[in-house]
């Protein structure tokens, strides 16, 4: 149950609101970057030869 925020309602929801979109960029940008590293690191060892990975 949410309290009754008043005249700030608009003011509270925005910044509830925005913090959530960027908490979700963060995570699928971390995301995004860690199969990037996995996958160039995966071309590396190709590229040395190794094929136990």
């Amino acid at each position: 149950m949410m309290p009754d925020l008043g005249k700030y309602a608009f003011s509270v929801l925005t910044a509830y609101g925005a913090s959530l979109a960027l908490l979700g960029a963060l995570v699928v940008l971390s995301l995004w970057r860690g199969a990037r590293v996995r996958r160039l690191l995966r071309d590396v060892e190709r590229r040395q030869g190794r094929t136990d990975g």
